[in-house]
C-alpha cells in the first residue's frame, strides 16, 4: 500500500470514527404509540421535543402548522411555523413580549396572532397565585403578518385583552375574545380589524371561539357566575385583569350571536372546543373526571350534549385539538413522552372515525 492510499484510508477511518461519535440529528418527528383505549388515533407522531408547545393550528392546505412555544427560559411564548412532519420549524413573531393564539389566513399567505410587545418588550410578570389558580389578562392586541413574520400590522387598538382569534371558513371574519366592553366576550371583525361586533353579553368569561366548517355556528367556552358572591368574585378578579378558569362549559351559538345555548354540564374545566369534520360533534379538552386535577383528556360530544366519548386516555394533559382541512388528521398538545415532567409537545395522528 503506497503512502497516498494509506493516508486516504486513515482519513476515511478517522471520519467514520468522528461521525460515529457525533449524536445523530434529532428527527423532525418521532412515532409514539397510542395509550390504551385511544381507538380514534393511529400513527401518532411527536413534532416538538423541548419546552412548552401548544395551540397548533393547520394552514388551509394542511401542509403547515402555526403554534406557540416557550423554548427559552428567558423568553415568553412566541409564534412558530413548521411543516406537518415537524421540519422547517422557524419563529415568526419578533421575540418580544408574549404571544398567543396564532392562525393562518389569506389562503395561507398571512397569519394573525395576539402579542403584548407594544405594551412591553419584556415578558409580563406571572400572576399572583396566592389567591388560587388564575389567568392574567395581558394587554394583548391582535397583529397580522406575512407567513415568514414580516410586514407586521396591528388590527386591534382597544385597551386590555384582545386575543383567542380564529378564522371563518370563507376567510373574511376573525372571531376573538375581548374585554373592550368591560367584560370578557366573543366578538367578530373583518381581517383588517374593521366592522367589530359583539356576540355575547352574559356576565362572565366567554372565549376560545371557533367557527363550524360550514360557517353557520360558533362554539366557545364560558363561565357565567350565578350567585351574588360568585358574581362579586368574578368582577373583583376582572378589575385586576384576572380570571379563574377552573369552571367552564361549552356553548354554541349562530355565527351572528343568536340562539346561544349551553352544550355541556360536566363540571370542571371544559375548553379548547373544535367541530368535527361533519360539524355534528365537538372535540374538546376536559378534566371532568377529576375537576380539581390536571388530568385533561380529549372528548367528543354531540351538539345537544349527548354521546360523550373519551378520545385520549394518557394520565396527564391533552388539549387544543384541531382537525386537518381534509378531516383525516388530528393535531393536539400533550404531556406524553416528555423529556421532563410537565413538558408539553405537539402531536399529530391519523383520525380513525
Amino acid at each position: 500500500m503506497n503512502l497516498t492510499r494509506t493516508l486516504v484510508v486513515a482519513s476515511i477511518g478517522a471520519l467514520a470514527i468522528a461521525a460515529a461519535a457525533r449524536p445523530a440529528p434529532a428527527p423532525a418527528s418521532l412515532p409514539v404509540p397510542p395509550d390504551s383505549g385511544e381507538v380514534h388515533l393511529a400513527g401518532i407522531r411527536q413534532l416538538t421535543f423541548e419546552g412548552q408547545n401548544a395551540e397548533a393550528y393547520f394552514s388551509p392546505d394542511g401542509a403547515k402548522l402555526i403554534y406557540q412555544a416557550t423554548v427559552d427560559s428567558a423568553r415568553c411564548d412566541q409564534q412558530y411555523v413548521m411543516s406537518v412532519d415537524g421540519s422547517e420549524n422557524r419563529r415568526v413573531s419578533n421575540g418580544e413580549g408574549k404571544t398567543t393564539c396564532g392562525y393562518f389566513y389569506d389562503r395561507g399567505r398571512r397569519i394573525f396572532y395576539a402579542s403584548t410587545h407594544l405594551a412591553s418588550r419584556e415578558c409580563p410578570p406571572p400572576p399572583d397565585y396566592s389567591q388560587g389558580y388564575v389567568w392574567k389578562l395581558e394587554d394583548f392586541d391582535i397583529f397580522t403578518a406575512r407567513v415568514d413574520g414580516s410586514d407586521v400590522r396591528r388590527i386591534t387598538r382597544t385597551p386590555g385583552y384582545d386575543a383567542e382569534g380564529t378564522l371563518s371558513p370563507d376567510g373574511r371574519t376573525i372571531v376573538f375574545t375581548s374585554e373592550q366592553g368591560g367584560d370578557l366576550d366573543v366578538y367578530t371583525m373583518r381581517t383588517d380589524g374593521s366592522e367589530v361586533r359583539r356576540l355575547t353579553t352574559e356576565l362572565g368569561y366567554d372565549g376560545g371561539p371557533f367557527f363550524s366548517h360550514d360557517g353557520r355556528l360558533i362554539v366557545y367556552r364560558a363561565f357565567h357566575p350565578g350567585p351574588p358572591e360568585e358574581q362579586a368574585e368574578y368582577r373583583s378578579l376582572l378589575a385586576r385583569h384576572l380570571v379563574r378558569p377552573t369552571r367552564m362549559e361549552l356553548w354554541v351559538m349562530n355565527a351572528d350571536g343568536t340562539n346561544r345555548h349551553r352544550v355541556t354540564s360536566l363540571g370542571g374545566a371544559n375548553f379548547a372546543p373544535y367541530f368535527t369534520p361533519d360539524d355534528r360533534r365537538i372535540i374538546f379538552a376536559s378534566n371532568q373526571a377529576d375537576p380539581h386535577g390536571r388530568n385533561f383528556d380529549l372528548y367528543l360530544v354531540n351538539l345537544d350534549g349527548t354521546g360523550l366519548e373519551r378520545v385520549t386516555t394518557y394520565p396527564d394533559f391533552d388539549s387544543f385539538p384541531m382537525f386537518s382541512p381534509d378531516g383525516r388528521k388530528l393535531v393536539w398538545a400533550s404531556n406524553r413522552n416528555g423529556r421532563v415532567r410537565g413538558e408539553t409537545n405537539i402531536f399529530i395522528a391519523d383520525w380513525v372515525p
